[in-house]
């Protein structure tokens, strides 16, 4: 996977960040989602044990192309 970088909101050089690959996805660099609450939401809607959850603020979204990758 080869990632581009689209944008940051970040000001200091951190998260968040999003990427378009190379595969026709993207990757977001954010937050790790920890709040247990969240995750057994999550997880009540399938998300399995070998994924994460990031959370971004709106704004970074606005670096993906409306017509997508």
């Amino acid at each position: 996977m080869k990632p581009s970088h689209l944008g940051s909101t970040s000001k200091n050089g951190g998260c968040p960040e999003l990427y378009a690959t190379d595969r026709g996805t993207y990757v977001v660099q954010g937050t790790k989602v920890t709040d247990p609450e969240a995750l057994a939401t999550l997880r009540a809607r399938g998300m399995p044990d070998h994924e994460t959850a990031v959370e971004t603020p709106v704004a970074l979204l606005n670096f993906a192309p409306k017509s997508g990758v």
